[in-house]
């Protein structure tokens, strides 16, 4: 390990902001800047787009921020690393400049199937139950849509990134990713971690040229160096190394300690997930993949929901307008009344039991699936709907470990909590509760940054190996304890009440789809 006053830069582009954190070499935050942005605009129904250039610079922004407060340490700073939102996706022409704006992951533009899968496929697809889902992916895959509506730009695409990608260029002049990064509707072969050959299904179905596409790195290896360019736009020192990280789901689970399949990392940010760190390629639901993990050669096994704790967002915005006021006059956040509120609440909010499926999945839940609370009486308020609420997304992601520790045959003893929601006391007894396990959340927030941070402290041989950097630049901070007097309520409306809802409302929300067309057929 080299001088403990060596530093290192994480830049962490998520949706909501951008930040920049300095972290020494065990794992505390010496110096942070953060940035909020606008996520994306909308051209048209269900569209999410935003200019490649107003990324950049946002990032070079939040980058001078920093340096302006942190002049003493940028000396000091020896490695660069970078983790993004996933799934972003960019085109660039042959001099490196956009060619229309940036897909964003929440985009929900479809597009025809072409000419995959054909008929015979789709039967075979239709036998194993696997139809709807290749389709709904072939639809949703944003080269798709390009090639189909927008040929002209297609056309003159040189490259097509992710966000990290793109902006591993504007840092570098390279046209370099990590593995670790590569989560989306491209031509990537999960269990290889590599671009998929041309025979290979995801090719089939996402029909990107290898010569369009960034060379890949591991995670932890370099990817390119500092430029002149963006060190005179970003105060960097010209000639850091950029050190591979992951997409920033994988680097949560990194920062948050996860490095063993016994441990699982929840995430309660906009899209929650309940992920597993593994040596072996499992896939939890048939045909859907493991993911890269931040760790090389390594895999995350992941249930999402997809609106997640977007729906505490969701609930202050419907029905928090005197929380959001007094939030002003007082200087806490609504997130923190709503707590209070939600104290005195008994576990299991009196019976009424909510599914989070505000945002209907593709095999778990299936495509007809509309979220749903039941179990009203006159004594219910919106307080019982908020604490409803929390619990729904527990039990939602209790079902998803379940699933996992089914298909692995690996027992999970501990949850580590990460992500917006784990700043929520409420949020995490009710998940030690409802999952009865010791839970708890990381020693920073900033668990996205430190992932990545891990990974350029091992790429610069600061430790040997993830473990000993895991072991030194990570801990425990505050733990959560199941109650047993919430326990056992929990587990009989998990197991009699919750566990039973979808497959008893399913034919009501078959028929809701019939009756009005939504959620769209596939």
């Amino acid at each position: 390990m080299k001088s403990s006053d060596e530093l290192i830069l994480s830049i962490d582009f998520g949706t909501q902001s951008v930040r920049a954190v300095i972290f020494d070499l065990s794992g505390n935050i010496t110096r942070l800047a953060r940035t909020e942005i606008e996520p994306y605009f909308s051209a048209g129904p269900g569209m999410a787009e935003q200019y490649p250039e107003y990324f950049r610079d946002r990032m070079f922004e939040t980058l001078r921020k920093l340096f302006s407060e942190a002049a003493s340490e940028r000396e000091k700073i020896k490695a660069v690393t970078l983790t993004t939102q996933r799934s972003t996706l960019i085109n660039l022409d042959r001099d490196g400049n956009s060619l229309r704006p940036a897909i964003i992951w929440l985009d929900q533009r479809q597009t025809g199937i072409g000419s995959y899968p054909g008929p015979l496929m789709q039967l075979a697809l239709r036998v194993v139950g696997m139809r709807e889902a290749v389709i709904h992916a072939v639809k949703n895959g944003e080269c798709n849509w390009l090639m189909q509506n927008t040929p002209e730009i297609w056309e003159k695409t040189d490259k097509f990134l992710f966000l990290s990608g793109y902006l591993t260029h504007e840092l570098t002049g390279e046209f370099t990713d990590s593995v670790g990064c590569t989560v989306g509707y491209l031509p990537f072969d999960y269990k290889k971690q590599r671009w998929a050959e041309r025979s290979h299904m995801n090719f089939r179905m996402f029909p990107v040229e290898r010569d369009k596409l960034p060379r890949l790195v591991k995670p932890s290896e370099v990817l390119g160096y500092i430029s002149r360019y963006a060190a005179e736009k970003s105060g960097i020192p010209e000639g850091l190394p950029l050190i591979a990280a992951a997409a920033d789901k994988s680097c949560e689970v990194l920062g948050s300690g996860v490095v063993t399949p016994d441990v699982a990392c929840l995430s309660y940010g906009t899209t929650s997930t309940v992920q597993t760190t593994h040596t072996k390629y499992h896939e939890v639901i048939p045909f859907f993949p493991a993911y890269p993990s931040a760790i090389p050669d390594r895999f995350n096994t992941e249930i999402m929901i997809f609106r997640g704790f977007w729906m505490i967002n969701w609930f202050k915005k419907e029905f928090g307008l005197k929380e959001m006021q007094l939030a002003e006059q007082t200087g806490r956040t609504p997130e923190e009344l709503f707590d209070d509120m939600i104290r005195d609440i008994p576990a299991g909010s009196m019976g009424l039991t909510l599914q989070p499926y505000w945002s209907p999945g593709v095999k778990i839940p299936g495509t007809e699936a509309k979220g749903a609370i039941i179990g009203f009486g006159d004594v219910h308020t919106r307080v019982h709907i908020y604490r409803a609420i929390l619990e729904g997304l527990a039990y939602s992601l209790r079902e998803g470990l379940e699933r996992t520790v089914k298909r692995t045959g690996i027992p999970a003893r501990k949850i580590i909590v990460s992500g917006g929601g784990s700043q929520s006391s409420q949020a995490m007894q009710i998940t030690a509760d409802i999952f009865n396990m010791a839970t708890c959340k990381p020693h920073t927030y900033e668990t996205s940054s430190l992932g990545a941070a891990i990974n350029a402290a091992v790429g610069m041989k600061y430790y040997s190996d993830y473990d000993s950097a895991v072991s030194a630049m990570t801990r425990a901070g505050e733990e959560y304890l199941p109650d047993s007097r919430n326990v056992d309520i929990y587990n009989e409306l998990y197991s009699k009440v919750y566990s039973r809802m979808y497959r008893h409302l399913q034919p009501l929300y078959s028929q809701i789809r019939n009756i009005t067309g939504y959620p769209q057929k596939i």
